[in-house]
């Protein structure tokens, strides 16, 4: 399993914050790795709301299916899964003097063979957080 996480502040208010991430098809802004994410069912964005997410990582398309499992004033957290891995997406908002906040947390776990590969891919897991966590405040504080 591979852990990354990265705090950072933005200038938006934290209502607008969590109202931006909670569509994840916005990921193709702020996640240099998302190659496109679609919304796969209608209406307001909730707990249970889907959407297939296709990255690139190690030069390799890999497609997720993500679910929202929790929506909340001051977190989110997404679930994407395919055979060989689960991940998790945990956003988490804190009112400050400057704005918002942000602490993300990505958590992978790989399943069956693809576990022997963890120690390889957490560097590369830890450049795609530094790389969040530059882009996703630019892409918010231009709201």
């Amino acid at each position: 399993m591979v852990t990354v996480e990265r705090t950072f502040t933005v200038t938006k208010q934290l209502e607008v914050v969590v109202d931006y991430l909670k569509d994840f098809s916005r990921a193709e802004a702020w996640d240099p790795g998302t190659r496109f994410c679609l919304r796969l069912d209608d209406g307001p964005v909730r707990e249970g709301s889907l959407w297939r997410n296709v990255s690139v990582f190690k030069n390799r398309e890999t497609e997720l299916s993500y679910r929202l499992v929790r929506l909340e004033p001051a977190r989110l957290t997404f679930v994407g899964e395919n055979k060989t891995a689960t991940s998790t997406d945990d956003l988490t908002f804190r009112a400050v003097p400057e704005g918002t906040a942000i602490t993300y947390h990505a958590h992978i776990t790989f399943h069956g063979v693809a576990k022997l590969a963890d120690p390889f891919l957490r560097g590369e897991f830890e450049r795609l957080g530094d790389e969040v966590s530059l882009r996703m405040p630019q892409v918010i504080d231009a709201l």
